[in-house]
């Protein structure tokens, strides 16, 4: 169920009375802001550069066991910025970047010092300056967003989701994150969903990042543990029920080719193979029967498929459609989850596996041939479902609540925009 807007704000105002009542963690911020001088133009370079953005990305793992007690520090600090007010709402009426001169950039100010993406020694100003630019960039790599510096309506959004959200939002996800805290392997595989990435873990360190593309809201990629067993290269593709149904049925009824024209086969439970002429496409009786595309550059999973046991028939994967990868919300797949540069996630994968080095590798996705590689030593995997976390420099992380298992709805900022 749910958490109503109403119990959450009480929930997360409760807490914040707490930390109100003790020691003040800081002086506060807000009077920091309104006293701090105004200064600069927006030419004005300042230190801005990259210094302050460098903190962000770490290579601290997501489920170390550290996170969990660097998130109860966060807790600590955004129910002090709560019971201090929050932050305040940035008009989103007007797109604000590098060289606008204009009041709500005063407001923008505020909010990112008080969030500590801007130094107070920028001071206010109604400039948006480097510092200002530099900080913008800082909050959106930390949302998850293109680092463009520039306010577009997800940026707003992000920007104005209120400080008891963003409070409650963190004590969620430390239940999680709890939960995950103990042994997980010297090696593994992390898939975070709501951020859309990867990590490949090793001896405590994030020894590889990747991009990822998970599923839709209505074909969600599941939360689930396992060992990555194998790697298939240049792999058939047999297409889920599910797909048949929901794709491949209804672009036949479009197009009598599109079976043909992707190298999809259609099979009898015999193996012999059936002529697409002879099915009836108007019905759905082409869901009972088995389709497999051919090894390929058009494979829908290309040069590479990772297996790990599970009940849910999901997988790792490459894919032909490397664009989606640019895109700020990645959720376009049926379940499964497809990788950037996944010949290095392969390459890592594959490493105590005898005679199978880079080279091998590559020279094996030129065969086309479908080669099933058992891994020497299997890695364990999770899916996971964390969108927000901190690292070791006090960086605090969000992403969109995709799937609304955070229980509010101004945290599925994708859906709604």
């Amino acid at each position: 169920m749910k958490t109503t807007r109403r119990l959450f704000l009480r929930g997360s105002a409760a807490m914040a009375a707490t930390a109100a009542a003790a020691p003040a963690l800081a002086q506060s911020v807000i009077d920091e802001i309104i006293n701090s001088p105004r200064r600069g133009a927006w030419n004005d370079q300042f230190d801005a550069g990259a210094g302050r953005t460098s903190q962000v990305l770490s290579t601290m793992p997501t489920l170390s066991a550290a996170t969990a007690s660097h998130v109860e520090r966060s807790i600590m600090q955004y129910a002090d910025i709560v019971a201090r007010g929050g932050w305040p709402v940035v008009p989103a009426r007007k797109r604000l970047e590098l060289g606008v001169i204009d009041p709500d950039v005063e407001v923008l100010r505020r909010r990112l010092m008080i969030s500590g993406d801007l130094s107070q020694r920028a001071g206010m100003s109604p400039a948006f300056d480097t510092y200002v630019d530099s900080a913008l960039k800082r909050f959106q790599v930390r949302h998850g967003l293109p680092a463009d510096g520039v306010s577009g309506a997800h940026t707003f959004a992000a920007l104005n989701v209120s400080a008891p959200i963003r409070l409650g939002q963190l004590e969620t996800n430390l239940v999680r994150l709890r939960s995950m805290s103990g042994f997980l392997g010297d090696r593994y595989v992390m898939v975070n969903i709501p951020a859309a990435q990867i990590e490949a873990v090793e001896n405590g360190r994030v020894a590889l990042r990747h991009t990822a593309i998970v599923g839709k809201v209505d074909r969600q990629t599941p939360i689930l543990n396992s060992k990555i067993n194998e790697v298939i290269i240049n792999p058939y593709w047999n297409a889920p029920q599910s797909i048949v149904r929901k794709d491949i049925i209804p672009l036949m009824r479009e197009n009598p080719d599109y079976l043909r024209d992707n190298n999809i086969r259609i099979l009898a439970p015999n193996g012999d193979e059936i002529d697409p002429m002879t099915i009836d496409w108007s019905t759905d009786e082409a869901a009972n029967l088995r389709f497999r595309q051919d090894p390929g550059k058009i494979n829908a999973m290309a040069s590479v498929k990772i297996n790990f046991p599970n009940p849910h028939a999901v997988y790792m994967h490459d894919t032909p459609q490397q664009s989606l990868f640019r895109d700020q919300a990645r959720f376009h797949s049926s379940g499964c989850v497809r990788v950037q540069n996944v010949r290095d996630l392969v390459t890592w994968l594959l490493r105590d596996t005898e005679g199978w080095d880079r080279q091998r590798f590559e020279r094996t996705i030129q065969t086309e041939e479908d080669i099933s590689v058992p891994l020497g030593n299997p890695v364990p995997v999770y899916f996971t479902y964390i969108s927000a976390w901190s690292n070791e420099d006090g960086v605090v992380h969000f992403r969109d609540d995709i799937y609304g298992r955070d229980g509010v709805d101004e945290l599925q900022i994708s859906t709604a925009l």
